[in-house]
């Protein structure tokens, strides 16, 4: 997915770097790795919560579309109620329906703080960039990667999802290899903090000396734990 910008285009340039990985892959810790360079990271996951906060389009809209049993007391989105109507058995309907309303929303959003945002590079980081497959406009991707066996003990960790639902959750994702299939470059994520820390770093050197040239650099593929 890289782009080269052209000449004219070249000393305005700041690449649009797509961050993703599976759930519990370890993504949001190298995004905050990046964030503590300086460097501007934009967070899907954060621009999906405000677009159903009380009182937004999006919010209205769902729960005209599932019942207002998927609010909470205060009228926000109770997430939990919504997760086990889109994970349950037959609930690929529902999740469908659910993405008709969030997806178009927060791509808006997404778009609007990707041009407007400054700095040698910025970071998107987009869970669900491989599945969505709409941007277009990303210069590249940064994916990380780690084993289905370690996502799943760390989803059960630190979110108290077991079971059937954990693994209804992976299988809803892009598989790992269709993950690393758009991969430009890839941190291989096992946990070490000290080691992605590292990693982080030496790839910020990279994507510095290419906002400033021009020149796109060769895949990098960094061990991150």
């Amino acid at each position: 997915m890289t782009q080269q910008p052209t000449p004219e285009t070249k000393l305005n340039f700041i690449p649009k770097i797509g961050l993703s990985g599976g759930i519990a892959s370890g993504k949001s810790s190298v995004a905050a790795a990046f964030a503590a360079l300086g460097v501007a990271v934009i967070n899907a996951d954060q621009i999906a919560r405000d677009v159903v906060e009380p009182g937004m389009p999006a919010l209205l809209a769902i729960a005209k579309t599932f019942g207002t049993e998927v609010l909470d007391p205060d009228g926000g989105l109770d997430r939990a109620a919504m997760r086990a109507i889109v994970f349950a058995e037959n609930g690929e309907q529902a999740r469908l329906k659910l993405e008709a309303i969030t997806h178009p929303a927060i791509n808006a959003e997404l778009t609007k703080q990707a041009f407007a945002a400054t700095g040698p590079y910025v970071v998107m980081e987009l869970p669900l960039l491989v599945e969505k497959q709409n941007y277009e406009w990303l210069d590249r991707v940064l994916i990380v990667d780690t084993t289905e066996a370690e996502q799943l003990i760390r989803l059960e960790r630190r979110s108290n999802i077991k079971g059937t639902q954990a693994s209804a959750m992976l299988a809803a994702q892009a598989s790992r290899a269709e993950r690393l299939a758009v991969a430009d470059d890839v941190f291989e994520n096992h946990g070490n903090f000290e080691q992605l820390n590292k990693s982080v770093a030496e790839l910020d050197k990279v994507y510095r000396q290419w906002a400033k040239t021009g020149h796109a650099p060769d895949s990098q593929q960094l061990p991150a734990g």
